[in-house]
């Protein structure tokens, strides 16, 4: 889904603002974009703090477009995004964040911003 959402968004492109949202929100540069982005993570915050399951739902959605339209303006193609999930899967919050107290030279591989 996420990878046809983003294909729909990085084909509008260029394409004429007064016709496709995607292509306004493009065509309005990097900052606008990323400041959109950031609008729609607090709107889903503020639903989750409410307890508002169908707001969560709903701002989610939203959400998740505006990441596609940051993701088109930067050139970054899902795969890329998918592929340090992988990289990450497996590795310990733990031993991650014990592994950024050390110098860069000491660290685990893979050790780097895991959930």
């Amino acid at each position: 889904m996420l990878d046809r959402l983003w294909a729909t968004v990085e084909s509008r492109k260029g394409a004429d603002p007064a016709l496709s949202h995607s292509a306004r929100l493009l065509a309005r540069g990097t900052a606008k974009v990323a400041q959109k982005l950031g609008e729609e993570a607090v709107e889903a915050v503020i639903e989750a703090t409410r307890g508002n399951r169908d707001g969560v739902i709903a701002e989610s959605a939203d959400l998740l477009y505006h990441l596609m339209v940051v993701w088109v303006d930067a050139g970054i193609r899902p795969g890329a995004v998918w592929a340090e999930l992988e990289r990450r899967q497996g590795v310990s919050g733990i031993a991650e964040k014990a592994a950024r107290a050390q110098p860069a030279a000491r660290r685990l591989p893979g050790t780097r911003k895991v959930w």
